[in-house]
């Protein structure tokens, strides 16, 4: 008799289904499908015939399962499965990962040069990374992902699955999980992914009466036929068809004599089978260890007591059995069908199935089991001292079952420091929940004060801002039982980050003040300083127009106070909230203040804080000089530490600065490329900031058509709605195409509502405007003079090349029309070395400067036309390049004509005999405006216009001006 049947039984429509996922994988259709049943119903099984299946046919496949641990190890089953490629030494080379494959070194240890924990990835990136290196394992032959136990797992794998989920239709993966049913994060995994189309459920149900019989002869070796129909009924009965359960009742039968072979090779059932289920599975079991021995039982259930999976070296220290026994219980467990090794780790055994390690147990009293889980735990601390990685979670989880509440919860503790410091935040939490839980009757509460404040932190960084009333209610519980007033101060503070995180500004004040009450006058520095530093951040929340100047006051207050303590990660993040803030008072301040923060988190090893801060500097000295060098080398900071979103973050700003020197072809790469990454990884604030962009992108091209659906989807993803975002789509976006439309109306007007969005809420953006383009264009139209000119020179953000530029020009206007030629002609000069960075910017600006300048008699305005004329007829920017024409001719300046224009014209248009002339008029009628207004921007006279109106008329077979309006808008839309 076998234990086991040799063929799955029940299943063939479930293997079909896999059999067909593992075939579009194969030609890089892949996708997903989760295995759902309860325990004993095949899904393992399931998954080895499918592992079989790629193997047969040539993909990669790679198995994790989650370990009797659960929750408490983050990213167990992916390292286990990536772990199994390089035993196989099928790992790909790591070249094609590009900057991912320091993200895979928290999974990947031969990849982890000591900086994997030490940036901060979420999962959403690792996921990005773990697809890659899938698709380059399975690259050309397809990879099979195999995931067990999923509802077991820690929330940081689970958000790993979810995002392959979201992104294996282009791939050449399949990933197969298997999940219990049930409550939790992992069904709700399951439901939602099958809601969504983005994998396939397969509920494994039991199997029917027939396939009971075809089971139970397949394990007895005879045909269907040969067993009594008395037996299967009993089997059918008492399994309710579960596959295993089924197995081990025949296993039981037969080695109590209750079945007997006879020659006919059919089977007799003798005396009748009795059978209670899970009575009989634990008899089933219980014979089979009692067989071994009562040594051997007892190393099993010790083992059982350690989980369902379990070190052989730590059965072989809890219970001082020699090598020799140790190894024959094995052989014997193994040949019962009992234990088997477990594949992905060496040293570590499984039993067969989780119900075999329950029954185990079912044999202990409450105190045997306990005494035994104690036991285990006393060994592991003797074999690994300071219980690094998981065996510090796994001690926790022993002592709790040994009944020390107060020595689990410690280790629940440092179990969710450690996993706080590696980035995985929500294991973070709920292993510093449990903490908290076990110990609320703690003889130490200053030692739950420190759990709980880790906690409010995660709970923070986590976004699970619900609970505050009853975490009030615990620090009121430790102030009762006397915790010093400054912890209980210090917990106020970290609920005040908790309830500003999920913007409930008012509750956060409220913590503040209670904290400043509790500290009283003579409070330390190392006090204040998180205070002051939490209280700058809620400040910069209000809506108000004073807010920057208090937070000013409050950020140095708290970093003076932090390097007075000895605070650095509090000093750190002060010191970067001031060089924001500085940048519009003082840039040299704001490069230093960088600096600083940057020596901090070097001289304290936090790496992540001190590539922030390098970026942060590297962005001040861009703004100050237009210099992209520092930036291009803090992105490689940023890089060799694997911190994805502070590279794309780099990527943003360069991308921007592409735009400004208009280099478009650069810039539209970057963006994509950037837009590609962070939709995905579903960065919605980074998104968002990209996407306005690349509306920056179209505008400095002259494409308002492009600029306005962009910027009409930077308002579906939440971004153009924010303020943040506004002074950038109407200041660097909408402006600079109504000039390049030689609409200066339009210009005035959209810059004006940018620098409303700012004055409504005061922002740390420096380049929409506020401080150059509009002090430029407020000259020009004569509302502007010398007051103004004095009060935006006063901020430094009027010193940043980019303002510079046009700080300058109309600087050179003022002096003009004082009559201070010669000084006007020389900050003109000034002016267009300053530029030379930004070639667009550059040559509208001498378009613009160039009326003005002939007026006053200064300069040589003939020559910045001509120019200008130039670069926009060669950019394609037509309006200007006309209106240069049109004032070289008003200013008596021969002028070549251009006809080569009219490859401007549509296609369609140009079918109809229309003129480049009057494609300009056709281009200004979409707006609906009159003679006068297209004159003044073509600069020719309003009979002109009207000629090119009536012609366009005729040529286009319109009855009227409005319905000439009308075709133009449909003709041009696009």
């Amino acid at each position: 008799m076998q234990t086991r049947s040799p063929k799955v039984v029940g299943r063939d429509g479930e293997i079909d289904g896999l059999h067909r996922l593992l075939g579009s994988t194969r030609v890089g259709r892949g996708g997903a499908v989760f295995l759902v049943g309860e325990a004993g119903i095949g899904k393992s099984r399931l998954a080895a015939v499918a592992t079989a299946q790629a193997l047969d046919d040539g993909m990669a496949t790679l198995r994790g399962r989650v370990g009797a641990l659960g929750a408490t190890v983050p990213f167990r089953p992916l390292s286990e499965a990536l772990l199994s490629l390089i035993r196989r030494g099928e790992m790909p080379t790591p070249d094609g990962l590009g900057p991912y494959q320091k993200v895979l070194g928290r999974l990947v240890p031969d990849w982890d040069d000591g900086t994997a924990h030490e940036a901060a990835i979420s999962a959403v990136v690792l996921g990005e990374a773990v697809l890659r290196l899938l698709a380059l394992a399975g690259k050309d032959r397809g990879c099979l992902l195999v995931l067990e136990d999923l509802h077991g797992s820690d929330p940081e794998t689970l958000a790993v699955i979810e995002y392959l989920l979201d992104n294996l239709d282009d791939q050449p993966i399949a990933l197969i999980a298997t999940v219990r049913p049930g409550t939790g994060a992992a069904q709700e995994l399951v439901e939602l992914s099958a809601q969504r189309g983005t994998a396939g459920l397969l509920h494994i149900g039991p199997l029917v009466h027939a396939e009971v019989g075809e089971l139970a002869a397949g394990c007895l070796e005879i045909p269907a036929g040969n067993l009594p129909a008395t037996l299967v009924d009993r089997l059918w009965q008492d399994s309710a068809g579960i596959p295993f359960i089924v197995e081990e009742l025949l296993q039981e039968a037969s080695r109590t004599g209750q079945l007997m072979s006879k020659e006919d090779g059919s089977v007799q059932v003798v005396d009748g089978l009795h059978t209670n289920v899970p009575a009989a599975v634990v008899r089933s079991i219980s014979s089979r260890t009692n067989q071994l021995g009562p040594e051997a039982r007892d190393l099993l259930v010790l083992a059982a007591v350690i989980g369902h999976r379990f070190p052989l070296s730590v059965v072989r220290q809890a219970t001082g059995t020699d090598e020799r026994l140790l190894l024959a219980t094995l052989r014997a467990g193994l040949a019962a069908q009992l234990v088997g090794p477990d594949e992905p780790v060496p040293d570590w055994y499984a039993f067969r199935h989780p119900l075999t390690a329950d029954a185990l147990l079912a044999g202990l009293t409450p105190s045997e089991r306990a005494t035994l889980a104690l036991r285990c735990a006393d060994a592991i601390e003797e074999l690994h001292p300071g219980l690094p990685g998981e065996w510090c979670p796994m001690v926790a989880e022993l002592a709790e079952a040994g009944g020390d509440p107060s020595r689990a919860g410690r280790l629940f503790a440092e179990s969710g420091r450690r996993s706080f410091d590696e980035g995985s935040m929500a294991s973070a939490v709920n292993l510093l929940r449990r903490a908290n839980m076990l110990l609320a009757d703690d003889s130490d509460p200053s030692y739950r004060a420190e759990v709980l404040g880790s906690l409010l932190i995660g709970l923070s960084e986590t976004g699970q801002f619900e609970g505050g009333p009853e975490h009030l209610e615990t620090i009121e519980e430790m102030a009762d039982r006397g915790l010093d007033s400054r912890k209980i101060a210090a917990l106020h503070v970290k609920l005040a980050n908790l309830e500003h995180m999920a913007g409930r500004w008012s509750a956060a004040l409220t913590h503040v003040a209670t904290a400043r009450s509790l500290l009283g006058v003579h409070a330390s520095d190392a006090d204040l300083a998180p205070v002051d530093a939490i209280a700058a951040h809620l400040e910069l929340a209000r809506s108000s127009p004073g807010r920057l100047q208090v937070a000013t006051e409050l950020a140095t207050r708290a970093a003076e106070a932090a390097e007075r303590a000895n605070l650095p990660a509090v000093a750190c993040e002060a010191l970067q909230l001031l060089g924001i803030l500085a940048r519009e008072r003082d840039l040299d301040q704001s490069i230093d203040y960088f600096h600083r923060a940057r020596l901090v988190a070097e001289e304290h090893a936090m790496t992540f804080l001190r590539v922030c801060s390098h970026i942060y500097q590297a962005g001040s000295i861009c703004l100050a000089s237009g210099s992209i060098r520092e930036l291009e080398q803090a992105r490689q900071q940023a890089l060799r530490i694997g911190a994805i979103p502070l590279m794309y973050e780099v990527d943003g700003i360069l991308g921007q600065q592409a735009i400004l020197r208009a280099e478009y072809g650069r810039a539209a790469v970057i963006i994509n490329d950037c837009l590609e990454v962070t939709r995905r990884l579903r960065l919605g604030r980074s998104a968002s900031y990209f996407l306005a962009t690349k509306a920056i992108l179209e505008a400095h091209q002259g494409r308002r058509a492009a600029m306005e659906e962009t910027l009409a989807e930077v308002a579906n993803w939440g971004g153009e709605r924010a303020s943040y975002e506004l002074p950038y789509s109407y200041g660097l976006a909408r402006t600079f195409c109504a000039l390049l439309e030689e609409n200066r109306e339009l210009a005035d007007s959209d810059l004006a509502q940018a620098l409303a969005y700012d004055a409504q809420n005061p922002t740390t953006l420096h380049t929409s405007g506020r401080n150059g383009l509009a002090l430029l264009l407020g000259v020009l139209a004569g509302r502007n003079s010398w007051p103004h000119f004095e009060v935006v020179t006063a901020t430094a953000a009027s010193g940043m090349r980019w303002n510079k530029q046009f700080v300058q020009m109309a600087h050179a206007i003022l002096l003009g029309r004082d009559g201070q030629v010669e000084a006007a002609g020389a900050k003109m000069t000034e002016a267009l070395e300053t530029s030379s960075l930004y070639p667009m910017a550059r040559h509208l600006g001498m378009r613009l400067v160039a009326e003005s300048a002939h007026a006053d008699g200064w300069g040589d305005p003939v020559g910045w036309l001509r120019q200008a004329e130039e670069y926009f007829h060669g950019a394609g920017i037509q309006p200007v390049s006309s209106a240069c024409r049109s004032l070289l001719r008003q200013l008596g300046a021969t002028v070549s004509q251009r006809r080569s224009g009219s490859d401007l014209v549509p296609a369609d248009l140009r079918r109809l005999g229309i003129t480049t002339r009057e494609y300009e008029v056709c281009r200004l009628l979409v707006d609906r405006i009159g003679n006068k207004s297209i004159a003044s921007r073509l600069h020719i006279s309003p009979r002109t216009v009207e000629k090119h109106v009536a012609s366009l008329m005729t040529k286009t077979q319109q009855p009227d001006r409005e319905a000439l309006s009308s075709f133009a808008r449909t003709v041009l839309q696009d």
